[in-house]
């Protein structure tokens, strides 16, 4: 065993008990997704049982044990090593999101009606926050934040020895709850509209969309800072924060898409390739989307200014002469 490592101890009874409220709190959502009839209370008892399995979970691994780093056999774990578990969990995620983007009906998603499935058993909580019946996104942002909550739980106690650490899990926490999903939720309560201030062009692509202008221009001053702070945060925060603080400002303290790899998706960071070749593939692609992004943005400002001529002080022809001289003075100052 000196050439391989020891292999992983075995779960201590605790850790199992937690293995098992967990997965009794998911075997709950999936009963709903089949269409069971859950009375409204089975959601909190759901999310209850996996949040306290996290954390039980957590407690039990970290807690009256030294302070440090402890990846103890990450590579012979089926899930964190590439193995069977990891794979199939992979597979179902992937069709996960093939719902939630295409088929969001089969989770009982109903925008005529009455919503079933598992989508009807977040309604309670969704009528509370917003006012408004449950969507999949509802469904999927409020998991997406149990899971940033209570893996950054489990985050903190594993990395409670560093000050940074510790710093960042928290603020990645804040900014998802409360930025990505409380205020655009209390927004839609408050009849303004649904607008995510974590979440910055081109991530919010749609920032510019005919409608979502549409939607800002007819909310008056709530609408008009919601475009400016959408602007600033573009041409002014943006800029100002990653000349001083790099990419990792946003990326590891505030976006969520961060916040879910730094927390759920800590024991499996050893995972990603960290060769020169996968870091240039990674840079091409990032700026051809960049790229694609901002021609389909154009793209899109035009057609809306020019299906409302003489509405709004800038007119078409000014705004692609302004965008390509824009575009032509930043790419000089680049090269």
């Amino acid at each position: 065993m000196s050439l391989t490592g020891e292999p992983p101890r075995e779960l201590s009874l605790t850790q199992k008990i937690a293995t098992g409220l967990g997965w009794t709190g998911i075997f709950f959502l999936f009963l709903s997704v089949l269409n069971v009839p859950l009375p409204s209370w089975f959601l909190w008892l759901s999310l209850g049982l996996i949040a306290a399995g996290v954390v039980i979970f957590a407690n039990d691994q970290y807690r009256g044990k030294p302070a440090g780093i402890k990846n103890d056999g990450v590579w012979f774990k089926s899930m964190s090593s590439r193995g069977v578990l990891a794979w199939g969990a992979g597979i179902l995620l992937t069709l996960f999101y093939i719902i939630l983007y295409w088929y969001p009906q089969y989770l009982g998603y109903n925008a005529d009606g009455e919503n079933t499935g598992i989508v009807a058993l977040f309604d309670p909580l969704s009528k509370m926050i917003s006012g408004n019946p449950a969507s999949q996104w509802f469904v999927y942002g409020t998991l997406y934040t149990l899971a940033i909550l209570a893996f950054g739980y489990k985050f903190l106690l594993k990395y409670r020895h560093n000050k940074y650490e510790k710093l960042r899990t928290f603020s990645v926490m804040f900014f998802q709850l409360g930025f990505a999903f409380l205020i655009p939720e209390i927004l839609m309560r408050l009849n303004q509209p649904y607008y995510n201030p974590n979440v910055i062009w081109p991530l919010n692509y749609d920032l510019f969309a005919g409608y979502k202008l549409n939607e800002f221009f007819s909310a008056g001053t709530v609408g008009m800072i919601m475009l400016g702070f959408g602007l600033a945060s573009i041409f002014l925060i943006t800029p100002i924060l990653t000349y001083f603080y790099g990419k990792r400002w946003y990326c590891s303290w505030v976006c969520g898409c961060g916040g879910l790899a730094e927390t759920a998706g800590d024991p499996y960071r050893h995972l990603s390739d960290k060769s020169r070749k996968s870091w240039m593939l990674e840079r091409w692609l990032i700026h051809t989307v960049l790229v694609l992004v901002v021609v389909m943005t154009i793209a899109v400002v035009y057609s809306f200014l020019n299906e409302n001529p003489g509405r709004y002080w800038l007119s078409k022809d000014a705004f692609l002469i302004g965008s390509a001289a824009f575009l032509s003075v930043l790419f000089a100052g680049i090269m």
